[in-house]
């Protein structure tokens, strides 16, 4: 067995190694975190105060905050409330609602949604996230469940 001496050359090798991996890690772990978002899911019973009942007049809809993401409340042309994840499901812009045409609408690639949140054309794979209305005397009251 040979018991060698570690030398200065040694020594800066492994230091400029060592540097390395250091900068390499710093700069590689927030890509990752970047590119892998944290899973985020609303709890089964949240519920918000989407808007006042004269705040949406029929045929008109307001986008409110629900959680984290925008919801959409639709007051149809038929006086039924309506409100859904206002997430496009194809490369996640904000929907709006088309009173002329009575339809869900994405403008970012002209997605369309039915009053059910149905996709009726364009390129979002999956419908919307419908969520449950309920009307507290002066207040329409959305959640999740």
């Amino acid at each position: 067995m040979l018991n060698r001496v570690m030398g200065r050359l040694d020594f800066i090798r492994i230091l400029v190694r060592g540097c390395f991996l250091a900068i390499l890690s710093m700069t590689v772990y927030p890509i990752l975190r970047y590119l892998t978002p944290p899973k985020f899911r609303l709890p089964r019973d949240v519920s918000v105060t989407a808007a006042k009942l004269s705040e949406v007049p029929p045929n008109t809809a307001k986008i409110f905050p629900f959680g984290s993401k925008p919801a959409i409340l639709i007051h149809t042309a038929s006086d039924e409330y309506k409100a859904f994840s206002a997430v496009c499901t194809h490369l996640n812009c904000t929907v709006q609602y088309d009173q002329k045409a009575s339809v869900i609408m994405c403008a970012c690639h002209n997605g369309r949604y039915g009053l059910d949140g149905r996709v009726i054309s364009g390129p979002p794979p999956r419908p919307l996230e419908e969520y449950k209305v309920a009307l507290r005397r002066d207040e329409i009251i959305v959640s999740k469940g």
